[in-house]
């Protein structure tokens, strides 16, 4: 008979490789994306605008929608599907989206308005250099309402995930990727500043990355409708849950903004080094990690609404070890091939051996907190569904306190290798306190079976770290090398690994890979 644990694990598992799948698309089209403007535009004045420019509207997607109404969101409409009816959930999300339109219009036109203003405290470095401040306005002001269409996906997202739904979100980002690349071939000659064809890639993207989730929203019998009852118990809930989440998505956004503002200060280009950079890390990070965290949460807000903690704390517990088994490999195989990484995805065009060196550094100290970022999203998460956004939110002031202290400490010496390391020390700090919070809430919840899991894991990443490193010294690196030669060396010493790593797993006994195999059972 198999019990109530191994079915909500199996669900968790199948839930994630759909997501997983759907995000390594999204991923690849991010990096062709990112290679497209790393040969067009290089890393400097032009790419750090675009940059800068781009975090403000995701930023407050975050703050809004991903960050706060949306975790807010899903454990209270998974508890109007569980304890009342189906019709009374979707009631409620039409209300949710009213009330999330209506707020984001009105947040669009001051952000449109209050551009300059904006710039001037993300990247008060740029001030120095008017050029590059007035194209960072100018795309600001272009970009803005991406802010409306983007957060009323992330909505779309906590209703469809919450009905067990999870393909047509994570594929949502895929639109944007390409609306981005097709406006750089297509439309970067008809502007005086090339740079500016993304940014109509950008809206573009947006609209179409909306338009395409009401299709599965109505397959799945949820169509939204404009609902003005604000004084709904719902929604009521929703706000009391909502308010500490904002605060706490604005403390570790701010940690974000320090890095803007502390790197513009830094030489040129700095910017654009931890940006490349932490899109690598975003790959395993994406894949898996944020698709586990995706992935548990309708679960995590099923088992706590039935308050069956005990079930709760054995899907949290496995969920982590799921994490564990692909971060700990991914950070080894991140800190050996960090070079021929950076150098196979973006060195071409103006982005040179330098830029590569220099964005590798950072990834180096941007990778050994791979775990730790990893790992938040789903402890957080199991503190969500416990409709608790109050403790996440002490924990991320803390951690933003550690990350202020330690970036300005590191980025002197190590210039902007010492805000990537700032900000994985920061991460650490914020994962211990909220494990050890969390357990004395439910009770011990990292068990024997966790502990034995992680040491198999970084045993057989071990392993697979030095099989890495015999072929590549078999196979030689060189980085002035033919672009096929540096992708050959690439793709083979990943196939090492990745092999020796799998094989090394299932001679070890470990429960994850068999787990992993074992997806459709």
């Amino acid at each position: 008979m198999i019990s109530h644990k191994e079915t909500e694990n199996t669900r968790v598992v199948k839930a994630a490789w759909v997501v997983g799948l759907a995000t390594l698309v999204s991923r690849v089209f991010g990096f062709i994306r990112d290679m497209v403007v790393a040969g067009f535009f290089g890393a400097g004045l032009a790419t750090d605008a675009f940059f800068v420019a781009f975090r403000i509207p995701n930023l407050l997607r975050r703050l809004l929608a991903e960050g706060s109404l949306t975790v807010a969101f899903i454990p209270v409409f998974t508890e109007y599907l569980k304890k009342r009816s189906k019709e009374e959930a979707i009631e409620l999300a039409g209300i949710a989206f009213t009330l999330l339109s209506i707020v984001l219009a009105l947040v669009s036109v001051a952000g449109i308005l209050l551009s300059p203003w904006i710039v001037m405290g993300m990247a008060p470095g740029f001030s120095d250099v008017p050029d590059k401040y007035e194209l960072t306005v100018f795309l600001t002001r272009t970009m803005f309402p991406y802010i409306f269409f983007i957060s009323l996906v992330a909505l779309c997202m906590g209703i469809l995930n919450s009905l067990r739904h999870f393909a047509a979100p994570a594929l949502a980002p895929v639109v944007l990727n390409i609306c981005m690349i097709a406006s750089v071939f297509a439309l970067k000659d008809f502007f005086a500043d090339p740079i500016l064809s993304l940014a109509v890639g950008v809206m573009a993207g947006g609209i179409l990355q909306l338009a395409m989730q009401f299709p599965f929203l109505i397959k799945v019998g949820v169509r939204l409708k404009p609902n003005f009852h604000f004084s709904h118990p719902g929604i009521k809930k929703i706000e009391r849950l909502m308010l500490p989440a904002v605060f706490g998505a604005t403390v570790y956004q701010v940690s974000i903004f320090i890095n803007t503002i502390l790197a513009s200060l830094l030489p040129g280009g700095s910017v654009s080094y931890l940006y490349y950079a932490d899109r690598v890390v975003e790959l395993p990070l994406g894949v898996f990690a944020i698709a586990v965290g995706t992935a548990a949460l309708p679960s995590f807000s099923e088992q706590a609404a039935g308050e069956d903690y005990e079930r709760l704390k054995g899907t949290v517990s496995f969920s982590l070890r799921l994490i564990l088994f692909v971060t700990i490999p991914a950070t080894v195989a991140l800190i050996i091939l960090r070079v021929p990484i950076i150098s196979v995805l973006f060195q071409r065009g103006q982005f040179d051996a330098a830029s590569t060196v220099l964005t590798a550094q950072a990834l180096l100290y941007y990778a050994v907190g791979l775990w730790a970022f990893s790992c938040i999203r789903v402890v957080v998460s199991a503190f969500y569904a416990l409709q608790d956004t109050r403790t996440p939110v002490k924990i991320a002031v803390v951690s933003l306190l550690v990350n202020v202290v330690m970036s300005a400490l590191l980025m002197f010496p190590m210039r902007h290798s010492g805000l990537a390391l700032a900000t994985s020390i920061a991460s650490a700090v914020n994962i211990v306190a909220l494990v050890v919070i969390l357990a004395r809430r439910l009770g011990k919840f990292l068990q024997k079976d966790f502990w034995t899991s992680v040491t198999r894991t970084i045993f057989a990443a071990g392993i697979m770290g030095v099989s890495i490193g015999i072929a590549g010294a078999r196979l030689g690196w060189d980085s002035a090398g033919a672009f096929g030669e540096r992708l050959l060396f690439l793709v083979v010493t990943i196939a090492v690994g990745l092999a020796v790593f799998a094989f090394s797993s299932l001679i070890l006994g470990g429960s994850e890979i068999k787990a992993l195999l074992r997806r459709r059972g």
